[in-house]
């Protein structure tokens, strides 16, 4: 958060500090420190010099207007960093599905026995997946969806269409036969594009 949004509030709070210590040298404003430090150089006793209710509740109202105005601006980022992350963890599956269906003859991960005329399952994908080629594994673990913080698959028939929204019910949706990938999540990003359509 740049500096320059904090000097507004430097600015209205300089006078107030000032007047506080003109007030306060002036014994206008009497505290329990300043009535205790009157009491104890009568007794002959020092005291040490400590911070006042007064000065406390004024650092405390402070960072309560910088926390008001630093917190939204950080869920925004907070957002911004998750559409990114689903849009880098989509990337990863789309790249593994299409190297996994090079790999064995234009057949999609997901159909068991790689026969397409199977019924696509999510366990299926995730063996085949899991597999390891000449190579290395296509994929070490299935990405989670940074939303709702899963990495279920719920994988469509080949009949079967993509609903028309997001649920975030699954971490992620697949349809074998057209080899797309979606993000099982509702809502929109900064630019009001559907995350479902990342």
């Amino acid at each position: 958060m740049p500096i320059s949004l904090f000097y507004p509030f430097a600015a209205l709070l300089r006078p107030v500090i000032v007047l506080l210590g003109i007030l306060k040298k002036s014994g206008l404003v009497l505290d329990d420190k300043n009535i205790a430090i009157s009491r104890l150089k009568r007794r002959g006793c020092e005291m040490k010099r400590a911070f006042t209710l007064v000065e406390i509740l004024i650092v405390v109202a402070i960072l309560g207007i910088l926390a008001a105005v630093v917190v939204p601006g950080l869920q925004g980022h907070i957002t911004e960093a998750k559409g990114a992350a689903a849009k880098d963890n989509l990337h990863t599956l789309r790249n593994a599905v299409e190297l996994y269906a090079l790999r064995h003859n234009g057949v999609s991960p997901g159909y068991p026995n790689d026969d397409p005329t199977q019924t696509p399952a999510f366990l299926v994908f995730v063996m085949q997946m899991g597999n390891k080629s000449f190579d290395g594994y296509y994929l070490s673990d299935i990405p989670e969806n940074p939303f709702n913080e899963l990495r279920t698959i719920r994988a469509l028939g080949n009949e079967e269409e993509f609903p028309t929204d997001a649920t975030g019910s699954f971490g992620w949706i697949y349809k074998p036969a057209t080899r797309d990938f979606r993000i099982d999540w509702p809502g929109t990003d900064s630019k009001s594009i559907r995350y479902y359509d990342y």
